[in-house]
């Protein structure tokens, strides 16, 4: 199996879990979901094949997991799951957020540090992955809905794993100059801080795909011509 159509574990079946589950059902990934009722999120599942187990089962069954429950009340769920989250990359899509009384995030429940960072000094044998968490859930599958280029931010401190969710956000569409290496999982600080800008997003522009991202320079034609001539002669 090419490592582009990896097997992939989703935790949790919320909006985003289910989204992420059927965005890489439809693409050919075998997909385990984890609930904690598996039953019930059997008979309420609506998309293409996948199997529901435990969030225990599913952590064990994938060598990719994506954490995709509330950042709020991650850390306790992970550090619960660290035995069969031994060796595998967890991809963390969440925020942690102190939870105003409509839901939306009123600030950061880890202000001096990051989620991602936690979870991975939770779980150290696991090599945590942060991405996808600076925009709405529907954008993680389809980045080139929205009026521009997004960006999906990459914090990571294992270069292996980088890799292999690479791979997994081009299964998922995204071209690979779209994603942005930030470096190790201490940049997760400022992309988490970002989700702190949506409810104004939301209240400015309305319920509605979105992405947070930077616009970068594109290289001038001079520098291109230059780097070009450096290119085709070695010696100037």
């Amino acid at each position: 199996m090419s490592g582009d159509r990896q097997p992939v574990s989703i935790l949790g079946a919320g909006r985003v879990g289910a989204h992420l589950a059927r965005a890489f059902a439809e693409r050919g990934h075998a997909v385990t979901v984890g609930h904690r009722s598996p039953s019930s999120g059997a008979a309420a599942w609506q998309g293409p094949p996948v199997r529901h187990v435990s969030l225990a089962e599913a952590a064990a069954a994938s060598p990719v997991v994506f954490h995709a429950t509330p950042g709020h009340t991650a850390l306790d769920l992970l550090t619960s799951l660290r035995v069969p989250l031994r060796d595998k990359v967890l991809v963390d899509v969440s925020n942690a957020t102190v939870r105003q009384p409509d839901g939306a995030p009123g600030g950061l429940l880890y202000p001096e540090g990051s989620l991602a960072e936690r979870i991975q000094a939770a779980l150290p044998e696991t090599r945590v992955v942060k991405t996808l968490n600076t925009m709405l859930f529907s954008v993680m599958s389809a980045p080139r809905s929205l009026g521009a280029p997004a960006q999906a931010f990459l914090s990571a401190e294992d270069a292996g794993a980088k890799t292999q969710v690479r791979a997994l956000l081009a299964s998922l569409g995204w071209p690979d100059e779209w994603v942005l290496d930030l470096g190790g999982l201490a940049s997760a600080r400022a992309t988490e801080a970002l989700i702190l800008m949506a409810p104004y997003v939301v209240a400015a522009k309305g319920f509605k795909p979105f992405a947070l991202t930077v616009a970068l320079a594109s290289p001038s034609p001079s520098a291109s011509a230059s780097a070009s001539a450096r290119e085709s002669n070695p010696g100037v």
